[in-house]
């Protein structure tokens, strides 16, 4: 269980390491690939719609009837979690807007794209260093399984689907040179 969510922060990484790169881009006054950075956000929307927002939801109950005591801050973290979700939807009502040849403000832009990355790289070092550890001391085979059912169905489809659905996003990854966790303000 603690190995599926590693590896589903370490892929969330490397989509927030990709936005970085072109928020860099736009920090040295250049342009970047907004149809690459409308990929990963559509992703990372996808994402959250068919595959996260079930289980965390799932996994919060669990961990509250689990361990109660802390239910505050499971129940913190799933409020932080949604909250990414209009962040990244404003980030995606603007490159659409960049893409039509509206007029946007690039430092607003730049600014709440920061703001978003700056958000979601916390929670998923809270998830990291709150989180994981409880499960890996709490949490027994019983819990692995409930984590189990609580995936989507055919979640590895809805991934694999993902995947084709943005083949200039896996390029880039790919050919992106991603920093080791720790190393990204973690």
């Amino acid at each position: 269980m603690i190995n599926q969510l590693s590896l589903d922060h370490a892929n969330m990484e490397r989509m927030l390491h990709v936005l970085d790169l072109k928020y860099k881009i736009l920090q040295q006054g250049e342009r970047p690939n907004f149809h690459l950075m409308r990929e990963v956000v559509d992703y990372i929307l996808s994402y959250m719609e068919e595959f996260a927002v079930s289980l965390e939801q799932g996994f919060v109950e669990r961990l509250k009837a689990h361990v109660p005591e802390h239910a505050d801050m499971a129940e913190q973290l799933l409020a932080d979690y949604r909250k990414l979700k209009p962040r990244l939807e404003h980030l995606s009502d603007d490159i659409d807007m960049v893409l039509m040849d509206n007029v946007l403000p690039m430092d607003r832009f730049a600014e709440d794209l920061k703001q978003y990355l700056d958000a979601h790289r916390e929670y998923l070092r809270q998830e990291r260093e709150e989180l994981f550890p409880l499960l890996d001391k709490r949490f027994d085979a019983e819990d692995t399984e409930a984590f189990v059912k609580a995936m989507p169905v055919k979640a590895d489809q809805i991934i694999e689907r993902l995947q084709e659905s943005y083949p200039e996003l896996y390029a880039e990854l790919q050919e992106a040179d991603v920093p080791p966790l720790d190393s990204q303000g973690s």
